[in-house]
């Protein structure tokens, strides 16, 4: 199995699949265009989750690819599953919360995850390009 394929597609699979469920809560609540202000509104939480994983999965997404066409050691590959996870549980949180005007376990900890594991990531990618 190729670790860095399978996290590539799953992050794939999360923006396609929140872009879905934003149409899904659109149609349910006949609203074409934005969202409303409410950040307990349906529509606003899957909005704000497929907009944040838009912002991120690309980036994350590239230098997992990269760094696996690369052969990493192992712990770059664990850095790999840990990201991903990472976002699943951001958007999770944001969606599955009762509101995202108030901090959601599940929220914060996919984001800590993120920040930590995409950065080391990113640094390991900056450091192999550099020595």
């Amino acid at each position: 199995m190729n670790i860095a394929h399978l996290c590539v597609a799953l992050l794939v699979l999360l923006v396609v699949a929140g872009g879905f469920y934003v149409s899904i809560c659109r149609a349910r609540s006949m609203i074409v265009c934005g969202y409303p202000d409410d950040p307990a509104h349906p529509l606003h939480k899957a909005a704000r989750a497929h907009g944040n994983t838009v912002e991120y999965a690309p980036a994350i997404a590239l230098v997992i690819a990269i760094l696996g066409a690369m052969g990493p050691p192992s712990w770059v590959l664990v850095c790999m599953v840990l990201v991903t996870l990472a976002r699943y549980m951001l958007f999770f949180g944001l969606v599955l919360s009762p509101t995202i005007a108030k901090p959601h376990p599940l929220r914060f900890l996919g984001a800590l995850s993120t920040y930590i594991f995409g950065t080391v990531l990113a640094v390991y990618l900056l450091y192999t390009a550099v020595f």
